[in-house]
């Protein structure tokens, strides 16, 4: 398996192939509902002694001796915040600081392990590394440094995650990828469920999950009308499942991947067949508690996806002067809506914006599925030729998008039987990394400070 493959929490899996992989799907939606089945041997009346108090908080770790510090929390939740653009409530902060405890003890746990097998990141690897999570931020390693002081954290915190992002991947390398084998008879089985599956849509959904009972369904559903709310405004879905969602995937800000319909409860099927690309529905009552469903993009499986289609636009652009009031706004839309009518074609743009005194630019390369949802589906239907209607704001001016081309996708086909084998190879990896981390946290020592 080639090295340059794997990086915890990088790497690139197969979507199209693990919707059909057994136990792909790694969200518990909702709780089950028959008899707990723990392996534990629990009295059926059981009696609590003592007092566990949810309120007492351990900011801080000693893991196999090494310490975790109230800055080291503190520097990796600012980490997080500026790269996620999460903003957390005040009333949250205490429960996303011991988030952020649990995966730095785990990163611990991890670079310990790769220690005890004779594995080390050296300086200059770190630097190598650091250098480009710059570039592909489009910064210098300067400006990153400065940006993360900026937000709280610091270059340090980074460093110290690619490390253990590096040492945990290297790790897997020696001791699960040579134990790995993915039969042709696995692959042949994936592409033929993939060519049955043709044309059957499929959803990129995230989700928020809050269980609730007679008693606590009233404020779960306030709770969870309060976080769409806080969408509306400017937050992050991601950030509210970090903070809030009780479902495995809230780690991963609530992502479920590519699912289709009939991989999720009825009530969540049912919703997601209704929504469209960004979208947030809920809360929707699911047995055990409530979701709200974030829908990131849909397609039909080995199907073009028109959306792929790379238009070549003529983009028109009439500014408002500073102080214009809505009720000009809106007079000089109407006037801009008559003017954009009267266009035949691209050739007829530039007569019309000297008309109206509206700017043009041109760009020949704008995928569909690039655009904003709601211009999505208008220029899908587009001719060539044809305007969109006007959109814009007071403060940024009214504009129009004219279609003067359209490369459509190609036909879609199933990935090749050596995309779809390390897409299986990399599946069986995260299981086994996962055990691997598992065994970890229940041999390690850790004292809560």
């Amino acid at each position: 398996m080639s090295k340059n493959r794997f990086s915890a929490r990088l790497r690139v899996l197969l979507a199209t192939v693990s919707i059909f992989t057994a136990g792909t799907l790694a969200a518990q939606t909702v709780p089950d509902q028959g008899v707990p089945q723990t392996g534990l041997n629990l009295p059926d009346n059981l009696q609590i002694f003592g007092k566990a108090d949810p309120n007492i908080r351990k900011p801080t770790a000693i893991v196999n001796e090494a310490v975790i510090t109230g800055t080291d929390v503190d520097q990796r939740l600012a980490l997080i915040s500026a790269l996620r653009g999460l903003r957390v409530p005040p009333e949250q902060m205490d429960q996303f600081r011991l988030q952020v405890l649990r995966q730095l003890i785990d990163e611990t746990l991890q670079v310990q392990e790769a220690g005890n097998n004779e594995i080390t990141i050296t300086p200059q690897e770190l630097t190598q590394s650091y250098t480009r999570v710059a570039q592909n931020m489009r910064m210098t390693p300067d400006q990153l440094t400065a940006m993360l002081e900026q937000a709280g954290s610091s270059a340090e915190s980074m460093r110290r995650q690619i490390q253990g992002e590096l040492a945990w991947s290297r790790l897997l390398q020696r001791r699960v990828e040579p134990m790995i084998n993915v039969s042709d008879a696995e692959v042949q089985s994936v592409i033929q469920r993939l060519e049955a599956a043709k044309g059957t849509e499929e959803y990129e959904l995230s989700e928020i999950y809050v269980s609730a009972n007679a008693s606590t369904a009233p404020q779960v559903q306030q709770r969870m009308a309060a976080m769409i709310q806080a969408m509306r405004e400017g937050q992050s879905f991601q950030g509210l499942a970090v903070t809030n969602s009780e479902a495995t995937t809230a780690a991963n800000g609530g992502s479920l991947g590519w699912v289709r319909a009939a991989m999720l409860p009825e009530p969540l099927s049912r919703a997601a067949q209704g929504m469209e690309v960004g979208q947030v529905a809920g809360p929707i009552e699911v047995p055990g508690g409530y979701s709200v469903l974030y829908l990131t993009d849909k397609r039909q499986v080995l199907m073009a996806d028109p959306r792929d289609a790379v238009l070549a636009l003529r983009q028109l652009t009439l500014n408002f002067p500073a102080g214009t009031t809505q009720a000009q706004a809106s007079q000089t839309v109407s006037r801009f809506a008559t003017a954009v009518q009267a266009i035949n074609g691209c050739g007829g743009v530039q007569a019309v914006a000297q008309q109206i005194g509206a700017d043009v630019v041109d760009n020949d390369a704008v995928r569909i599925r690039d655009l904003p949802p709601q211009l999505q589906e208008i220029m899908i239907g587009l001719q060539v030729g044809q305007a969109t209607p006007p959109f814009g704001s007071v403060d940024s001016g009214v504009r129009t998008l004219v279609l003067c081309g359209r490369d459509d996708p190609a036909s879609s086909a199933a990935p090749s039987a050596e995309r779809i084998q390390q897409g299986l190879e990399q599946d069986r990896v995260n299981l086994r990394a996962q055990r691997m981390l598992r065994d970890l946290r229940r041999d390690a020592v850790v004292e809560y400070r």
